[in-house]
Order: structure tokens, then sequence, then C-alpha cells
């Protein structure tokens, strides 16, 4: 595509996932909603469109799935799923779910996530070269989420698995939607039913038992098919954003070894470095919502009735909002990326993120200060979805 050809961008394409920024760019200053008529979606980029669309639910809704295959497809949301609930079902929803997200959890869970690191990695210390994605970026996630719900460690792969092949696609093609594997993970299932039976000190077992006040008024517990797809969601949105978090955490710091030994020499730059790393490869890079009514972006008209899809990983790279935007700059004040959403979704997993990508960097810089990417053996992964990498080989020293 020429810069004198009109701008053009969909999800699917495996070039707008090789490289997207210039296309974003592009659509932020010529096309700030733009209308695909392949796949009939609207799409907005500039940071405040961005943030207005994901913060006003009662125009731009989630009760039909926050990607784009999901909206389009007219399936019913079961409920429970909370990322594709509106208010007020979603508030009593989450807040239910934030019972597994709580400050105290998530601290709690530090010692065990740096040990697993440690155990991932110590292995590895002395050899010249090995997949970061293999090794690390693949199987901390599910490891942490399975920490988290007490699933038995040796069904966590085959969990993680299922996940993964749900949202895979074909170069050009769209996911299909297959809902009873994206909201009902089957070693999930089984794990929930034998928790059932066998209650215990865990998250799982909190939220079979415990009793709630539903939108009529009612008190009730949750059903099983609605703990199932809390922890199915919750399963997959965490495994896919964390693992391609790491996977960008390998690309730029071997693509910015300055900024990689300033972070080694000083740990202080961790959290900071997370931030930047997260304006500046967005994993979860478009969010999509469903237009209950006519509304406006910049003098047009986007029908009720509509998909749109509120691109992240171009609002988090807006002038407009960062100065130098498509620098990558450790010391960067941060002021509300757009990486985890905004306002009443706002991710309830984005400290544990946020968690998992420290320790993993301190974990990894302790062991390999100097790295760099064996290009030719590495593969984005092929979603519509998220972005990031599927193997990503390193040669160490």
């Amino acid at each position: 595509m020429s810069a004198s050809d009109p701008v053009y961008w969909e999800p699917f394409e495996s070039r707008f996932i090789t490289d997207p920024y210039p296309v974003y760019a592009r659509l932020r200053e010529e096309a700030p909603l733009y209308y695909n008529q392949k796949h009939d979606f609207y799409a907005a980029s500039r940071f405040d469109d961005v943030a207005r669309g994901l913060q006003d639910w009662r125009v731009f809704s989630s009760a039909k799935g926050d990607i784009l295959e999901l909206i389009q497809s007219g399936f019913e949301m079961p409920p429970g799923t909370v990322i594709m609930e509106d208010p007020p079902s979603h508030d009593v929803h989450r807040k239910l779910l934030a019972r597994m997200f709580t400050p105290k959890r998530i601290a709690d869970l530090e010692p065990k996530v740096r040990a697993y690191c440690a155990r991932a990695l110590d292995p590895l210390t002395g050899a010249d070269r090995f997949d970061m994605m293999q090794a690390l970026g693949a199987e901390l996630p599910m490891r942490v989420i399975g920490m988290l719900l007490g699933i038995p460690e040796a069904d966590q792969p085959a969990i993680r698995d299922a996940s993964d092949a749900n949202l895979r696609t074909e170069d050009g093609q769209r996911m299909k939607v297959r809902p009873q594997a994206a909201f009902g993970n089957e070693g999930i299932a089984s794990y929930i039913a034998w928790r059932r039976d066998h209650p215990g000190d865990d998250i799982v077992t909190a939220l079979l038992n415990t009793e709630f006040t539903d939108t009529d008024g009612t008190r009730r517990t949750l059903t099983y098919e609605e703990v199932l797809t809390y922890a199915s969601v919750v399963g997959g949105a965490g495994n896919e954003t964390t693992g391609r978090l790491i996977s960008w955490m390998t690309v730029v710091l071997a693509r910015h070894p300055r900024a990689r030994r300033e972070i080694s020499a000083d740990f202080s730059l961790v959290p900071g470095a997370i931030e930047e790393l997260l304006r500046y490869e967005t994993p979860s890079a478009f969010i999509g919502r469903y237009v209950t009514r006519d509304t406006e972006f910049h003098g047009q008209t986007v029908p009720a009735g509509s998909a749109i899809l509120f691109i992240a990983a171009a609002a988090n790279r807006d002038p407009r909002r960062y100065d130098d935007p498509d620098t990558f700059d450790i010391r960067r004040e941060i002021r509300q990326p757009l990486t985890f959403g905004y306002g009443t979704h706002y991710c309830l997993g984005a400290a544990l993120a946020r968690l998992e990508g420290r320790i993993a960097m301190e974990e990894i810089l302790t062991r390999f200060p100097d790295w760099d990417v064996d290009w030719a053996g590495a593969r984005l992964a092929q979603t519509s979805t998220v972005r990031g990498w599927e193997t990503l080989p390193v040669i160490v020293g």
C-alpha cells in the first residue's frame, strides 16, 4: 500500500500484524473514523475517541462480545462472562469475580510466580540459545491462572492449548466462532465438576458457594455453568495477553540493548519499563463493541447495529497523547494507557499481568543480561484478537 492509496486496514491479514504502526498512523490522521466495507465494521484510532468509546457502555455495548467475529455472529453471551456484559449484570458478576484479584491475593502470588520463573529458567543457564516462548512465555500465564483457580499443574497445559487453538486463525481468515470452546473449556469443566463434590480452600469453591443478590433482587449462588464461564474467560484472557507481553519484552529489549543494560543495572526501572512495554507494543491491540444507537465521530455517523473496533494499540501511540510515541522510553511518564481498557470494563487482571511481567523481566535479566533474537526462526502468532510472538528463539551472550 502506497501513501497515495486510500488507507485500508483489517485485523485478519498478516501484513497488518507484522508492522501495523504505519497504517495506524494513517488511520489516526486520514480516517479517524474508518469503515471497512469488506468486513462491515468501523474503527476508531485516536486516543480520545478510543477512551470515549470504551467508557460509554450504553452506546458501545459489550453484551454481544468484545471480539469482532463474536459481535457479528449473533451468538447470545452466557451469563457470567463479565467482560462481555453491560451493567447492571456486569456489576454484579464483576464484584464476584473481583474476589480472584484482590491486592492481597495478587501479592501472595509473587513468591510462587518467582519460584516458577526460577524453575523454568535455571536449567537454561549456560545455554547459548533457547526459545523464550517455549521456556516461559507460553507457560507462565497458565501456571499463574492455575495457581489462582487451584487447577493441578499437570492439567494446565491441555487447558492452555485448548484456549490457544480457539483463537488461532489463518492469514486473511476470520476466527471461527466456537462458543462452547470459548466459554466451556473441557479441562476447566472437569476440574469445577470435581471441586463441586470436593470443596476446598480455593477460589472455585468460593465461587460455587458464595451467595449474592442478583439483578432481580433474589439471593442465590452461581450455577455450575456460570462458574465454568467465569473460569474459562479468565483462563483464556489471562493466558493470551500475558504470554504476548513476555514475547514483546524479549523482542523490544533485544532491539533496545541500551535500555536493557540500564534495567539490568537498576531493577527500580522495571515497573516503568513494563508500563512502557504495555503502551509501546499493546498485546490486545483492539477491542470490539456493538453500537446500540446512532452516534457520531468527526462528523460521521456510526449507525445503530454496527460493530466497531477501538484500536488501543493505535491510541497508545497517538502523538496527541504522548510525545515522540514511536520511541521506546523506559523513563516515560505514562498517563492512563488503554492497554487494559477504560472505564467500567477495565481489566480485572491488570495488576496480575503487571506482576507477572515485572517478575519475568527481573528473573530473565538476572540470568540473561544480554541476548539477541534469531529472527529467521521467530514467528508471530496469527490471531484476530491479540498480537505477539509464537516462537521466539534467542541467542544468549
